[in-house]
């Protein structure tokens, strides 16, 4: 044997130690890492269900170790109103091949060491029989879950194509869907993208008027950290490159371009806040554009501690407490009352006081929407403090309560023309001119009613009315006035009373 030989010869049984010694080093301590992900995993999972009626749990059914692999089963257990009316229960199967050098990762040329390699994958069970047969007996969903020595993970979950009937009236056509993942250890941070060409349901209304809806190059991106209160910060961005609703007895065309939803939390101290961003670029009905769309929302200076003892009693108590209102009323039995204790009522009271002494501000900072021929447009920023006490009557507590509240509303006459125009359409009208004279006449009787009652003045072309609320005076449409004057004013246009107050 020469040199060379003999040199490989060595790494080869070198490397093969190493794996084997790996692999029985892992086969011992992976009971223990699948505990541990399952445990993160519950707790992301409760997490992720605050505040929604329904709750869901990840369990290990089963272990079977061996030296260089091993099989795992696990249960998934999902129960509440979010999910049906009965419980779920789905059931994956996990191979996991063990560290350092895992079969799969040798053959695709990555060598860097790894404690496992899962590949899990959907079981077929009553349940989820329809759904296998719609992937021709392949597992409908599935992914791969690298876990490395320092307990991080990384993989892939895909959904496969599918083309099935959902009843004898509405069918889907799948593209499939994949989603690639990885985390640090106990999943501090997180980043996921994932990609979807098309999703296609076909169903008919109760008029027997068709349905479908076509979803087109969806793309989702997350970049997340745990908080030091245990829940993620960062962005989560979603878009979608074309979509189109076929509705209605003409079986009109509703569609949409280049939407994008995105949103961003942080955490300061033991403050969070949190912005959402969405936009349509294009709104179209049966092919031709209408305009485009955009809305923005914002929450400062939320108080995270108190905030989630507050969701801790509304999980606890109210949650509860709707349910058995919920189940009385369909009895046809009086609701039962809700009973909390004086050290319940004063805790409640403590949170919601510490909540409000942040400043929490809730805003509208952005909804528009333009046409070819104009824009309207709203903002809206509310400013919360803390009363002098919780208990104040309501008309009391309601003045405390706000520190500032602005509103500014725009309501462009030409695009009202734009937009009642493809009302008319959709209608049935096809004389151009009617309905334009039409769109113009209802525009214009619009604008004269809201400046006639002097909810608005006329600016150009705009309909605009401004409320300016703070340190109990009101200022509308340029009035300032008190805010018993102000409630008055609105009395007497909205509740038959006469007379404006000055």
């Amino acid at each position: 044997m020469n040199k060379s030989a003999g040199v490989l010869l060595g790494i080869v049984v070198a490397i093969g130690a190493i794996s084997v010694g790996g692999a029985w080093y892992t086969g011992t301590k992976i009971e223990s890492v699948l505990n541990t992900s399952l445990a993160d995993a519950n707790q992301q999972l409760q997490a992720a269900l605050v505040g929604h009626k329904g709750s869901a749990s990840l369990e290990l059914v089963s272990l079977e170790r061996h030296l260089f692999s091993s099989t795992a089963h696990y249960r998934l257990k999902a129960e509440g109103e979010m999910f049906g009316e009965e419980p779920v229960e789905l059931l994956f199967v996990d191979h996991l091949q063990h560290g350092p050098l895992p079969f799969s990762r040798l053959v695709s040329l990555k060598w860097l060491p790894v404690m496992a390699s899962s590949h899990y994958e959907l079981e077929k069970t009553p349940l989820t029989e329809k759904w296998f047969a719609a992937t021709k007996d392949a597992s409908p969903l599935k992914g791969v879950v690298n876990i490395g020595y320092d307990n991080s993970t990384s993989g892939t979950l895909e959904l496969l194509p599918l083309e099935t009937a959902l009843d004898d009236k509405s069918s889907m056509k799948f593209s499939g869907m994949k989603i690639d993942v990885a985390a640090t250890a106990q999943a501090q941070k997180v980043k996921a993208d994932g990609y979807m060409d098309s999703l296609k349901v076909t169903t008919v209304t109760e008029d027997q008027a068709p349905v479908q809806v076509e979803l087109n190059g969806l793309t989702l991106a997350s970049n997340l950290s745990k908080s030091t209160y245990g829940y993620y910060t960062g962005e989560n961005t979603l878009t979608l490159s074309n979509s189109k609703t076929t509705f209605g007895p003409k079986q009109s065309v509703l569609g949409f371009k280049n939407f994008e939803m995105k949103n961003q939390t942080e955490e300061k101290g033991t403050s969070a806040s949190g912005r959402a961003d969405y936009k349509v670029g294009e709104v179209s009905l049966n092919g031709k554009a209408i305009g485009s769309a955009q809305m923005a929302l914002s929450l400062k200076n939320l108080d995270v501690p108190s905030a989630m003892a507050l969701m801790q009693v509304y999980q606890t108590r109210l949650q509860p407490y709707e349910q058995a209102v919920a189940e009385a009323t369909e009895a046809g039995q009086p609701a039962p009352e809700l009973n909390l204790t004086e050290a319940e009522e004063a805790q409640l009271k403590s949170n919601l006081e510490q909540l409000l002494a942040a400043g929490p501000q809730v805003a509208v900072e952005n909804l528009s929407f333009n046409t070819t021929n104009g824009e309207s447009r709203a903002n809206l920023v509310l400013d919360l403090t803390k009363p002098q006490s919780i208990d104040l009557p309501a008309d009391q507590l309601l003045r405390q309560l706000i520190a500032l509240l602005d509103v500014n509303l725009q309501v462009s006459k030409p695009m009202l023309v734009d937009v009642l125009s493809v009302q008319s359409q959709i209608d049935g009208q096809t004389d151009a001119k009617l309905v334009s004279d039409q769109a113009t006449a209802t525009a214009d009787m619009f604008s004269s009613m809201a400046v006639g009652s002097q909810l608005a003045k006329l600016e150009g072309n705009n309909i605009v009315a401004k409320l300016h609320y703070a340190n109990n005076q009101v200022e509308f449409n340029g009035q300032k006035m008190t805010v018993e004057e102000f409630a008055g004013f609105l009395f007497s246009k909205f509740g038959g009373a006469g007379g404006v107050a000055q």
